[in-house]
């Protein structure tokens, strides 16, 4: 069964390419670390498998701008180590497989869709 878990779109601070001090990189990476707990929290997921968990990571981006997928999963760091904190995993065992979707939310948004076999998550939606 897989497990979604929505999350907002990461701060721009957090960006492999933002060039801002430390300390309000420090800062925004804690507090998206808080808000992927308590989106975790909040859907009430929990994982009882041994092994690999597949995460499909989805980002639905605010505007119509060119994004590199590899700088989406580098934002998204902090947010992922909230989640296996909030399941209480090694994110070690997440099996990333990121989308950068070409429908865009108003502020942007971050689905995140857990499961143990991969097969699992053909036909939870069209994405895939």
């Amino acid at each position: 069964m897989a497990i979604e878990i929505i999350c907002p779109w990461p701060d721009r601070r957090l960006s492999p390419n933002a060039r801002v001090h430390w300390a309000q990189k420090s800062k925004a990476a804690k507090a998206y670390r808080e808000l992927g707990f308590y989106a975790t929290k909040e859907a009430k997921a929990a994982v009882e498998w041994a092994g690999p968990i597949h995460a499909f990571i989805t980002f639905y981006p605010p505007d119509r701008r060119s994004r590199d997928d590899d700088n989406l999963i580098a934002s998204f760091k902090n947010c992922r180590d909230g989640i296996a904190q909030a399941l209480g995993v090694d994110d070690r065992r997440f099996r990333c497989h990121p989308l950068v979707h070409s429908d865009t939310v108003a502020g942007g948004r971050v689905v995140v869709r857990l499961c143990q076999d991969i097969r699992e998550i053909r036909g939870f939606d069209d994405e895939f």
